[in-house]
């Protein structure tokens, strides 16, 4: 009977005992929101797979934390809700580091380097963002990204149209509706090359931003490992071989321009 009682009392301890919480992290699934419209950083292969600079990335994140990665596809204005949530444990969507955003998040280290520049009519006479502060302008832009906040502070009185996907914002510029599209140099590349004969893009970023890996607010582990992937992946020349694989012309091309790279 005692020994019974014993062999009882032992495996009701057991029950109650917490499992390990390294062991849970290590092998829970490190869920990484992104918006799969970004070409060439996020986006969606001919099969429907996430694919691109940034989802390669994470992979090499998830890898590098030895955790299966899971790849959280949403709209770009829902990631932080999402990561405030604990839906998701990062965002890595060629994200704006900012201070505004850092009021409600961290952020990693920063992973690349861009900045706004712009996407004019093929006749505009627009040749600057000064030119933009003249009366009666008319812009697009992205909702809840930096353009839009930039421009809301610093060109009041230009009639803003928000938009929540990109072609929209360059179809209003292609078809005469706004005088520019403000966003970050390389879709603005991508955008004039794809659309020669009705705009032109002026690429040389009159505000540079940095992206980087955001991380909800005090969970400062996650973010020293983030940081040290970075700082690995970096020196390993990771950020290189994303560049020469998803980004080749553009490098060239903001090279030839005396424009630094924006992976580096």
């Amino acid at each position: 009977m005692h020994r019974l009682f014993a062999l009882a009392a032992l495996l009701l301890l057991a029950g109650c005992q917490k499992p390990s919480t390294t062991a849970n992290a290590s092998g829970a699934p490190l869920r990484i929101g992104m918006e799969l419209t970004y070409p060439p950083f996020e986006m969606q292969d001919s099969s429907g797979n996430p694919d691109g600079a940034g989802v390669k990335l994470a992979e090499a994140l998830a890898a590098d934390l030895g955790r299966p990665l899971k790849i959280v596809p949403m709209e770009f204005s829902g990631l932080i809700p999402a990561l405030k949530s604990g839906s998701i444990d990062l965002v890595l969507s060629s994200m704006t580091a900012t201070d505004e955003r850092r009021k409600s998040i961290d952020f990693s280290d920063p992973y690349a380097f861009t900045g706004l520049s712009l996407l004019v009519g093929k006749n505009s006479a627009v040749q600057s963002v000064e030119d933009l502060k003249r009366p009666g302008t008319r812009l697009a832009v992205k909702a809840s990204t930096t353009a839009e906040s930039w421009a809301a502070a610093n060109l009041p009185e230009a009639k803003r149209t928000a938009f929540t996907e990109e072609p929209a914002c360059v179809m209003e510029v292609a078809q005469g509706r706004a005088d520019a599209f403000i966003y970050d140099q390389l879709s603005i590349y991508r955008y004039n090359k794809a659309n020669p004969d009705t705009t032109r893009a002026l690429l040389k970023p009159f505000i540079e931003e940095s992206w980087a890996i955001g991380i909800g607010k005090g969970n400062d582990a996650l973010k020293t490992q983030v940081n040290t992937f970075i700082a690995k992946f970096r020196k390993e020349g990771g950020f290189e071989k994303l560049g020469s694989r998803y980004l080749a012309d553009e490098k060239k091309f903001l090279e030839s321009q005396g424009i630094p790279f924006i992976l580096r």
